[in-house]
């Protein structure tokens, strides 16, 4: 068995330069015909920057912090199941067609499930994707692990249930939580290093100390100090290196997956885009819900961020590629400094021209199709995670202070980016009536709005964007703002979609902010499904790619590959 430093080798190699074979024909899975034509759905694109302004010691910064980030892929594996390591080196020692095409949907879906197709496998012989993922002790049941959670208090569940811990049976056969440092030591200890490495070469102070406070952060467990440091960051390089999102872990949606996302700063984009730092207290206090629910100081830092993509890892590169992101999900630091939102210009660009002016095409009624617009695809995604930093956060449940994510769980997940897709162009229409945004938005919206519905369906209703995707369509079409054509084709309805997405946006608000967990799970249950009408255009939509596979051009210039 290799040792861990060539398995993560291995898989640095894989995940930044794997070209795919060409596609065959749609067959079933794991026909080798039928895997090539599963990955076909992701585009091959190539993204990149300009780095030509950044001085060499900057350029020497940017790659050390890409070398960090191959450390992700290998840690985000072996915590979405253990027994993905030892697949992977048995799957490149089959140099068939067939085995090719195994690495290729492994590597784009990081495990042998299709993250597009209900988590199907796509090689013999392996489980049933786990939804405990590998956070807690093989052989244990759901139940059992949350009865050991009730029991504890204090400090003790503040570990148990935190985002940095995986659950473990002790000595004794008991539970307990053990600190990803010491999960994760040698891995992290070499991530951490390329961190220092990249601190050392840059002359940008904020950058320095948050690549600095981040490596530290990977030995100590303590994250705070280096996400304080990232909501700080004011440099031309935007690394993003960590546990952050919970959207593995299916029991509870407490643990936090290891992902990176490294960017560089497009100053002009993100002056264009820093105006709406100011309205985020505007429209908090305009929510569609009690008084008493709204905040009447959210973090003081919202900071905007438009980079162009130039390498991302571990749950960051997983089946469908990210847009934009909002972090960080520690309540603490959204508290005292809010959170960041960064958009990745390129890698939105590239979805809008691959996948919705197509989808587009065949989804909407020819009218609604003149307004597609690139602006608004690109506002909404903004507007999504602007709002992600909105509304309940920390609530009270029977007399007793927690937080959204703790009392929701598992269904916390889609239930909130439900919330962010729909109050995200509830607040957009609150900023033209304002006059932020131009009035042009109120016909260009709603119709992309609508489009890309059908974009993040596509994604799979087993996945939090697409589960929660699903539940505003239908809502939205049970309440008249959205319409089907004899056609079969769908078109907005001017006159009720503004009350519809109100409506909407003041449910899902209100299951939070109550810590309605049987609230959220009904919704979602009768909601989140594909409707007849919907896969109707699901079925028409075959030639169409879901996503785009990015290949990593300024990256591979970097490391010279």
């Amino acid at each position: 068995m290799p040792s861990p430093r060539s398995l993560l080798a291995v898989l640095a190699t894989l995940a930044l330069a794997f070209v795919p074979p060409a596609a065959a024909g749609e067959h079933a899975i794991p026909d080798e015909a039928g895997l090539r034509a599963a990955t076909a759905r992701f585009a091959p694109v190539d993204l990149g920057a300009d780095i030509s302004t950044l001085p060499e010691n900057e350029r020497r910064a940017l790659a050390k912090t890409i070398e960090a980030s191959r450390v992700m892929d290998a840690l985000f594996l072996r915590q979405v199941w253990a027994g993905n390591e030892p697949l992977l080196l048995e799957l490149l020692g089959d140099d068939s067609g067939l085995g090719q095409a195994r690495v290729h949907a492994f590597v784009l879906n990081k495990g042998p499930w299709s993250r597009l197709d209900h988590d199907a496998a796509f090689v013999p012989g392996v489980p049933p994707k786990p939804e405990a993922a590998n956070f807690y002790p093989a052989g244990a049941t759901k139940d059992e692990v949350a009865g050991w959670l009730e029991s504890l208090s204090g400090d003790e569940r503040e570990a148990a249930v935190g985002f940095f811990t995986t659950i473990r049976r002790g000595p004794g056969g008991g539970f307990v939580a053990v600190p990803y440092s010491v999960e994760y030591q040698g891995e992290l200890a070499q991530a951490a290093a390329l961190l220092r490495e990249a601190a050392a070469a840059t002359t940008q102070p904020t950058l320095k100390a948050y690549l600095e406070k981040r490596a530290a952060a990977f030995g100590s467990n303590d994250y705070f100090d280096s996400d304080m440091a990232w909501m700080e960051l004011d440099a031309s390089i935007e690394p993003t290196i960590g546990p952050y999102e919970t959207y593995e872990d299916l029991w509870f949606g407490y643990k936090a997956a290891f992902e990176s996302f490294i960017g560089v700063r497009d100053e002009a984009e993100t002056q264009k885009l820093e105006r709406f730092t100011g309205e985020l207290q505007w429209l908090e206090d305009r929510l569609p819900i009690k008084a008493e629910w709204r905040n009447p100081k959210i973090g003081a830092l919202a900071p905007i961020r438009v980079v162009d993509l130039v390498f991302s890892a571990g749950d960051g590169n997983s089946g469908v590629q990210t847009a934009a992101y909002n972090l960080p999900n520690d309540e603490r630091v959204v508290s005292q400094k809010g959170s960041k939102r960064v958009m990745l210009k390129n890698t939105q660009e590239a979805k809008f021209n691959t996948v919705l002016v197509p989808i587009s095409r065949v989804a909407l009624a020819p009218a609604d199709q003149a307004t597609i617009s690139f602006d608004a695809f690109f506002t909404h995604i903004l507007m999504h995670e602007l709002v992600h930093g909105i509304g309940p956060q920390t609530i009270t449940v029977e007399g007793r202070e927690t937080t959204v994510r703790e009392a929701l769980k598992e269904v916390r997940a889609p239930l909130e980016e439900a919330k962010a897709d729909i109050c995200g162009l509830w607040a957009m229409q609150q900023l033209v009536d304002k006059g932020v945004l131009d009035e042009s938005f109120e016909r260009t919206m709603y119709t992309t709005f609508l489009a890309s519905s059908f974009r993040s369906i596509r994604f799979g209703i087993n996945e939090a964007h697409g589960r929660g995707q699903a539940l505003q369509l239908n809502d939205l079409l049970d309440r008249g703002g959205f319409r089907v054509n004899p056609d079969g084709t769908f078109w907005v309805d001017e006159a009720k979609i503004k009350d519809a997405v109100t409506a909407l946006t003041a449910e899902l608000l209100t299951i939070q902010a109550e810590g309605d967990y049987d609230g959220a799970k009904a919704i979602l249950d009768r909601l989140a499904v594909i409707r007849p009408e919907t896969q109707r255009v699901l079925d028409r939509l075959e030639d169409v790619p879901v996503d785009i596979e990015p290949r990593f051009v300024t990256a591979e210039e970097l490391s010279g590959r």
